[in-house]
């Protein structure tokens, strides 16, 4: 089968699966669908990819985790980020020793250094295929920004630690101040590389177009490279290329409240971005099927390293491996919590104990993906001495199994969890944008006022010209209140379209811009602003 057509086969397996779910008589989560047309496709035409990790990330990754940290909302994990460090930091050390013992106990044919390895690439979680999980899902706002915060940095510390644990496979020993440095310039200069590159391509973009113009489309794809930009930098430097990625997304969501991008553009942007975002997250979890075969067939070959003959000894190992990465993460979320309401305590604040379902909830979404999947395939294949790595085929499957127990588990039981639990209400947010809309409202208005009385239309137009400002001045002074629209018969409106659409991009301006001040001086959340101001950029592009 050539390429191309393969390739094709990856798209259609991806489209059929958001149909298989629509029409099965039962509920079967999205990327269960994609994942099994993928494991379709690889037994059908008899034909695996050989995936390489390297392209595999660079592909993938970048896009997807600058969308994320694009769209994100800020305000949330600014507010809960010694929760975020807690889980990104601490629980990924908790979880690589934790498991790391287990699997060892479990395997003992498998080194401790390869045991380390092995638990270090599954303890991060993904975002990708964490938002793919809780996009159907009524899941708690604040609790949602805390895991996608999560998810979104401890891709970082996962794979420090998975790199020093295959360092000792191979070597046979290991420093923990090396580890130490390492991290911090992996960490460090990944987030500053990715702010950097955003904030320059944003500038070199905005000097450009003041001085040549834009071609059609330009700007859109200028954003599209970004992300790939920022992670071959910082791999480049030997830093953290998702961390860069993640980072110049964060930063481009504070790049827009300078509202720069005109509204035909955000709104194009967000349909590509969108139909980018959809294709990616299906393809690598169709890829994620295709590799389903061969890698059990890989691990069914080397089952006899863990000293058992019967095959099913590796469901086994899975499904212990993966209740005891979800036993961790529970015993860490419940402490976490233990000490946030200690200290909570100590301020003077009132302790409100959580739901135990939202506790076990956290556990159960900690949701494996393409980083666990692209960093086990990384593992040698061969020692310094020319031996086969130890264990590796068994490391690979037992991964790749872990990612799909929690994809099951998230996917059947994150409903049955949220069903009937009442949410506490979030009044500031709506408050928010109320106001927001309020303020804009009042700032549309005085733009109208403003040009209504120093800008002189012509004399025979100047009766249409009044009658277009009224009809708009009355539209925003009825948003403020339940009167003051104005009155007047459609062939009348329809004679003022003219000088109407001028008033109308006029006051869509001046609404834009006091978003985006509201945003600026942190008096409204990210997430508000980006709402509302697309709801003005549909209205605008409709008048341009």
């Amino acid at each position: 089968m050539d390429s191309v057509e393969f390739v094709l086969a990856m798209i259609l397996a991806v489209l059929a699966g958001g149909y298989l779910v629509r029409v099965l008589p039962f509920t079967l989560p999205l990327p269960l669908a994609q994942i099994t047309l993928g494991a379709l496709i690889a037994v059908v035409f008899r034909r695996r990819i050989a995936l390489n990790p390297d392209i595999f990330f660079l592909l993938f990754l970048p896009p997807l985790l600058f969308l994320d940290g694009w769209r994100i909302p800020k305000g949330g994990p600014f507010r809960d980020k010694a929760v975020i460090l807690e889980l990104a930091l601490g629980l990924v050390v908790f979880t690589v020793v934790g498991a790391g013992f287990l699997i060892h106990w479990l395997i003992p044919a498998m080194p401790l250094s390869v045991a380390f390895a092995l638990a270090a690439i599954v303890s991060p979680t993904d975002p990708v295929a964490l938002s793919s999980i809780t996009a159907r899902v009524p899941i708690p706002k604040r609790l949602m920004r805390i895991l996608q915060g999560e998810s979104l940095l401890n891709d970082a510390s996962g794979l420090v630690c998975f790199r020093f644990a295959v360092a000792a496979a191979l070597t046979g020993s290991f420093s923990l101040t090396s580890t130490l440095l390492t991290f911090l310039w992996v960490a460090l200069a990944g987030l500053s590389l990715g702010v950097g590159v955003t904030l320059g391509v944003s500038s070199a973009q905005l000097w450009l177009s003041k001085r040549l113009g834009d071609e059609n489309g330009a700007p859109i794809l200028i954003n599209l490279v970004t992300p790939f930009c920022a992670y071959l930098l910082a791999e480049a430097l030997r830093a953290s290329g998702i961390l860069a990625a993640v980072a110049a997304g964060i930063t481009m969501s504070y790049v827009e409240l300078g509202g720069r991008a005109l509204a035909t553009t955000r709104v194009q942007r967000a349909a590509v971005w969108d139909t980018v975002q959809f294709s990616l997250n299906g393809i690598m979890f169709v890829l994620l099927g295709e590799q389903l075969p061969g890698i059990l067939r890989g691990a069914m070959a080397s089952v006899a390293q863990s000293g058992r003959l019967d095959p099913w000894w590796l469901v086994v190992y899975a499904l212990t491996i993966y209740s005891g990465l979800t036993l961790l993460r529970f015993i860490w979320a419940w402490t976490s919590l233990r000490m946030t309401l200690l200290r909570g305590r100590h301020r003077g604040e009132r302790a409100v104990q959580p739901n135990w379902r939202l506790l076990l909830t956290t556990s159960v979404a900690g949701v494996r993906g393409a980083v666990t999947l692209a960093g086990v395939l990384t593992l040698p294949m061969f020692m310094p001495n020319g031996d086969a790595f130890p264990s590796r085929d068994l490391a690979v499957f037992l991964a790749t199994a872990v990612i799909l127990f929690s994809l099951a588990v998230a996917s059947m039981g994150l409903p049955r969890l949220l069903q009937g639990l009442v949410l506490p209400a979030e009044p500031l947010e709506q408050l928010q944008e109320d106001n927001a809309r309020r303020d804009a409202a009042i700032a549309a208005i005085a733009a109208l006022e403003y040009v209504t009385h120093h800008t002189a239309p012509n004399s025979e137009n100047a009766e249409l010209y009044t009658l277009a400002a009224a009809h708009v001045l009355g539209l925003y002074r009825h948003r403020l209140d339940a009167g003051g629209e104005s009155e007047h018969s459609p062939a009348e409106l329809h004679d003022a379209a003219l000088a109407e659409r001028a008033l109308r991009l006029t006051a869509l301006k001046a609404e834009r811009d006091e978003i985006f001040s509201l945003a600026r001086h942190s008096r409204l959340s990210d997430e508000i602003a980006r709402k509302l101001v697309r709801e003005i950029d549909l209205v605008e592009s409709r008048y341009r």
